[in-house]
């Protein structure tokens, strides 16, 4: 039996059909315009929110201070200056002394030190300080390869920087004068050298052979038979033409500064009056951070962290006094 349908029911099924296609229509429409990345407002607003922006900062950062800190500080600043295009960083020398009388000053932002602010600053000044302890450094007494010398006593030592003592034969080397290869009483290199390992004695002063930059000390042993000097390890780091000397048999390495063995070490200190503006403590914390800490043992830096009890309890921070 066939089923009749009416003109009215004709036009409905019609209009129907044809929303359909539309519907179908639009939606090829939208799968097309996805599969070839068409221009869609909100999608692109949103990609582009997610990309990681480039450095916003910008500046300069000055410091001044430690040669034996030097090295250090020059490498960070070229790395942070290369991750930040707009900020310009720069690093001198001068002595522990001349870097805190600098950023006491407010002539820097930075002052280098080896030594802590109250052994070169009067109370008031060092108080206007802020510390930054960026990583350890180990000194070592540095001679002259023919010598055949590789170590000396802690009063052997003292003997010998104290002028007490002025011939090798004295100090179980050959019959050589001793030339004392010093550095000047700005010296941070010096005051924690004359502290830790000629047990705060007064080092006698040859001004002819007077230097605290590292690499001239180094020529200077170097090119003299009965020379002795001391360094930062970070100037030993690949060096070959000078001899390293123990110290009661210990060798000045990270490894024996780090478990407490060997005593002549000190923290590396950038200091700051007061807190630190925007970009000087973005670099510090570059310093400071994982990615660097790599770096500072590559160059016969210490990291702090690896301190043992033992050897940070020997080296007490006087502003915690």
């Amino acid at each position: 039996m066939g089923v009749k349908v009416t003109m009215m029911e004709r036009k409905i099924m019609k209009i129907t059909r044809f929303g359909m296609l539309a519907a179908a229509g639009l939606m090829s429409m939208s799968l097309l315009t996805a599969c070839s990345g068409g221009a869609d407002p909100a999608a692109t607003d949103t990609a582009g929110a997610s990309e990681t922006p480039t450095s916003t900062l910008s500046g300069t950062v000055t410091g001044s201070g430690s040669s034996a800190l030097l090295p250090l500080a020059k490498a960070a600043a070229e790395s942070f200056m290369k991750e930040n295009p707009d900020v310009t960083v720069t690093m001198n020398g001068g002595g522990s002394g001349e870097g805190l009388k600098q950023v006491s000053a407010g002539s820097v932002q930075i002052g280098n030190s080896d030594v802590f602010a109250e052994e070169k600053l009067d109370a008031t000044q060092a108080a206007e300080l802020k510390d930054h302890k960026v990583c350890t450094i180990t000194m070592a007494p540095v001679v002259n390869k023919d010598l055949g010398l590789k170590d000396l006593t802690t009063q052997q030592l003292t003997d010998i920087f104290t002028g007490k003592i002025t011939n090798w034969k004295d100090a179980g080397g050959p019959d050589e004068k001793i030339v004392l290869v010093t550095r000047p009483s700005s010296s941070g290199t010096r005051a924690l050298f004359k502290e830790w390992a000629i047990g705060g004695q007064e080092e006698a002063s040859n001004k002819s052979l007077e230097t605290d930059d590292s690499g001239t000390l180094l020529t200077t042993v170097q090119q003299n038979k009965g020379a002795i000097g001391y360094v930062a390890l970070s100037y030993l780091v690949d060096k070959t033409d000078v001899q390293a000397v123990s110290i009661d048999g210990v060798e000045p390495t990270l490894e024996n500064t780090y478990n407490g063995k060997y005593k002549v070490w000190g923290y590396e200190h950038m200091y700051t009056k007061g807190e630190p503006d925007e970009v000087t403590q973005a670099f510090l914390d570059f310093m400071m951070g994982d990615k660097f800490a790599a770096d500072l043992e590559k160059m016969g830096y210490g990291v702090s962290s690896k301190m043992s009890a033992e050897a940070t309890a020997s080296h007490p921070d006087p502003a915690a006094k």
